[in-house]
């Protein structure tokens, strides 16, 4: 059963139908929403819906909840699913899926499908995240649900006991947790190099010389402090590694746990290799675009003229030459193997090495 006739509870029973079970949806307005469902479900008023089916998907909003009151004799022993979100972290005291139990005393109520979209419900588990967040105080209401999710192609994470429905909640509603971190690492680093490398290409000859050299801000000042930052940030993914070794074999055990600054550090390990990865190919990108840029030209046509009026028939200087020749092809082939690297980081890739094939890779 599905209570609901929103775009996830459309979602929901596509997907149910699409997945061999029987579906039947709940609506105040069951003439007017019967034409938004599949042909298979059967779309009818909601105390009908909810005698006809034994697991009921509680698909409105928290605020809707209390219109549901009157069925609570029909609801009673039922196994309800709340999929419902908040729309701000911990807006309120109780989490929905509690909220919901204190309401219907007489159901079991399970927390679920909350961090699946409707997007991925519809075009199934393959375009979007699989695992299902599954919680309740019933384990085998748990099992039912976690069993229904798996024949719709999911993987169900028991996540335990009711108490964490608050966190499962909250997910869908946290920006990146994971690279918050990395990201202010990777912004301070890129502000102290470009200050750095400002003052010594722009600042430092104006003062010196009286040169304007401003122009140089946007491209080349930014495609000086790339790498600088890039090459920083892969050496600080494998920096912690070190440590935690040094610590293992300081204190002789493995089992030791390590402080929590490292056990941070060690976490956010590969987006700070994906960053790293990031900045080396914008600077690539950049020094490609070098020459494309109007002051090169100018310097370009200068030195010919500045040759002309010397009636120098060449320029050519053979170390210069090899020199920038071995430069780009060390760089592009270290930009291969940086690539490699955060191809090999994804979790679709990764998930197909064996730790020996992706130790070798490291």
């Amino acid at each position: 059963g599905v209570l609901g006739s929103g775009d996830f509870a459309r979602s929901l029973a596509v997907r149910l139908v699409c997945s061999g079970f029987k579906v039947v949806v709940g609506s105040r307005n069951p003439k007017r929403k019967a034409s938004l469902f599949p042909a298979a479900a059967e779309v009818t008023f909601q105390a009908e819906a909810v005698k006809k089916a034994d697991v009921i998907f509680v698909a409105i909003f928290r605020e809707h909840y209390s219109t549901l009151c009157d069925l609570a004799d029909v609801l009673a022993g039922k196994i309800l699913v709340d999929v419902s979100n908040n729309t701000e972290i911990n807006h309120h005291k109780e989490s929905n899926a509690e909220y919901l139990a204190s309401l219907f005393p007489a159901c079991t109520v399970v927390k679920g499908f909350n961090v699946v979209s409707a997007w991925t419900l519809q075009s199934g588990a393959r375009d979007g995240n699989k695992q299902v967040l599954i919680c309740s105080n019933n384990q085998e209401a748990k099992r039912t649900v976690a069993e229904i999710a798996q024949v719709m192609g999911f993987t169900p994470v028991d996540m335990g006991c009711m108490s964490s429905a608050c966190e499962i909640e909250n997910i869908p509603l946290r920006l990146l947790p994971a690279w918050k971190i990395p990201i202010s690492l990777a912004l301070g680093l890129f502000l102290c190099f470009f200050t750095y490398n400002l003052i010594r290409q722009v600042i430092h000859p104006y003062i010196r010389e009286q040169k304007n050299k401003l122009y140089k801000i946007p491209i080349e000042v930014v495609n000086t402090t790339l790498p600088c930052v890039s090459y920083v940030m892969l050496s600080l993914v494998y920096l912690p590694g070190v440590l935690a070794a040094c610590s293992q074999l300081y204190y002789g055990t493995k089992y030791r746990r390590f402080p929590d600054w490292l056990d941070q550090w060690l976490q956010h390990r590969k987006q700070i290799g994906l960053l790293s990865f990031f900045c080396a190919a914008l600077h690539a990108v950049y020094s490609l675009c070098l020459p494309m840029r109007r002051s090169h030209r100018y310097l370009l046509i200068e030195t010919a003229v500045k040759q002309a009026v010397e009636k120098k028939m060449t320029i050519w200087v053979e170390e210069e030459v090899w020199r920038m020749e071995i430069y780009i092809s060390v760089g592009i082939i270290a930009l291969g193997l940086l690539s490699l690297l955060a191809i090999t980081s994804l979790p679709s890739i990764a998930n197909s090495l064996n730790w020996r094939e992706f130790s070798f890779i490291q």
